[in-house]
């Protein structure tokens, strides 16, 4: 049984920062790609930033240069630095791993709870 966990969230007024993090625990064979998705009230969800394996990164327009991802491959956690923080960054943040049990298995994809990050102006 795998888990993705996410914390971090909270309340923050506008141009302050919060740090997200997801742990996935359970049988973990190795993890590619993990990313962190968001999703406001009445819109689609959408994604924030990705990281691979080796490091590599991408982000959405809107958080380029105010959030920046990252990951610690020993803990097969991933982390979501969000600084300058904008009333529009209001949303449920969600992780999200492809990983594989066995090395056996194909890459599935996984995804935590949610966490609620709510910015006020």
């Amino acid at each position: 049984q795998v888990q993705l966990v996410g914390s971090g969230g909270g309340l923050v007024q506008a141009g302050g920062s919060l740090r997200l993090s997801c742990a996935a625990s359970g049988s973990v064979f190795s993890i590619n790609v993990m990313g962190w998705y968001r999703q406001a009230p009445g819109k689609q969800r959408e994604l924030v930033a990705t990281i691979s394996s080796g490091g590599s990164t991408n982000y959405a327009d809107s958080v380029k240069g105010r959030f920046t991802i990252s990951r610690d491959n020993a803990k097969n956690t991933t982390y979501l630095q969000m600084n300058s923080l904008k009333p529009e960054d209001t949303a449920a943040y969600y992780c999200q791993a492809f990983l594989r049990i066995t090395r056996w298995d194909p890459p599935r994809g996984y995804w935590g709870q949610g966490t609620q990050v709510t910015v006020s102006s």
